[in-house]
């Protein structure tokens, strides 16, 4: 398993998502920012195994924010 995770081309996989999570919160979708928090968590370990650990800061920020945002787009359930 960890073998298959050093094959992995992160940064193809962040383009990916980026594109992705772009498109989605696009159509307003609320996935979107479920997949933008997975890309942030993906750039964090690109920021640590190249050693730029400016990006893990920046990005775990962005998590709290698209959960936030995640919180504020999902429906609301309406009371009978």
């Amino acid at each position: 398993m960890l073998n298959m995770l050093h094959m992995i081309r992160l940064d193809y996989l962040s383009c990916v998502l980026t594109v992705a999570a772009t498109v989605l919160i696009g159509k307003k979708l609320w996935q979107g920012w479920v997949i933008a928090a997975v890309n942030s968590a993906v750039v964090c370990v690109i920021g640590l195994r190249t050693a730029q650990f400016g990006f893990v800061p920046a990005n775990l920020l962005c998590i709290a924010i698209y959960a936030s945002n995640l919180a504020s787009w999902r429906p609301k359930k309406q009371s009978e």
